[in-house]
């Protein structure tokens, strides 16, 4: 299977059977996130994955109850760092220098500029929103390694943020809920977008040879 079979496989389902997805598929979908690329490498944000049915069913009211909430398998939280902070890039460097074998003064270059960056943040505001940018390559890295896998992905940004971050307590982690993906299996009964055929902007509209 070719990775656009899988993507053309897919679509944002809806509702579930609360088929519990192999463990071994979801590891290898959160690696996919984790091999995403990022500024600099920093991967300003961290993965939650609710799998109780108790824990998810605390969710829903704060998700407007959507139902792939609480029938899906495993939900995946996808939480941006809230502040950034020059603390978190120097462990980035550590580890640098510790997997490549490499003296830490030599990266002190690369150390200076990510430090640069995230000082230059006019607010934390605007460093979650970068942040968050960051957070959405994981996404994106994550629902083609589902389809890859054969497993079903709802991305949703229908919920209510202050409220999931209240409820499980993100903002005393320094963290901020950005987007949520229910993993799981399609309800081919229930799901009215079942079957329905693939609709996008043709190719040529899309993308443009300049």
């Amino acid at each position: 299977m070719t990775l656009e079979d899988a993507l053309n496989w897919r679509y944002a389902t809806k509702r579930m059977t609360g088929e519990n997805v192999p463990e071994e598929k979801v590891d290898r979908i959160l690696e996919a996130a984790r091999l995403a690329p990022s500024s600099f490498g920093l991967q300003p944000y961290t993965l939650l994955v609710a799998e109780p049915l108790e824990l998810r069913q605390r969710i829903a009211p704060v998700a407007m109850n959507q139902p792939q909430i609480t029938e899906c398998s495993h939900l995946v939280i996808f939480a941006a760092w809230s502040p950034v902070t020059e603390a978190q890039v120097e462990e980035m460097v550590a580890l640098i220098a510790e997997e490549r074998g490499q003296p830490r003064d030599k990266l002190a270059g690369l150390e200076k500029t990510v430090k640069g960056k995230v000082a230059g943040f006019a607010s934390e505001e605007e460093g979650f929103q970068w942040a968050a940018r960051q957070a959405y390559l994981g996404l994106g890295m994550a629902l083609a390694a589902a389809a890859m896998e054969r497993v079903d992905a709802s991305p949703m940004e229908g919920f209510d943020p202050p409220g999931l971050d209240q409820l499980l307590g993100l903002r005393e982690q320094g963290l901020r809920s950005v987007a949520l993906m229910g993993l799981g299996y399609r309800d081919t009964d229930n799901d009215r977008q079942a079957g329905q055929k693939k609709v996008r902007r043709p190719r040529e509209a899309l993308a443009r040879r300049l």
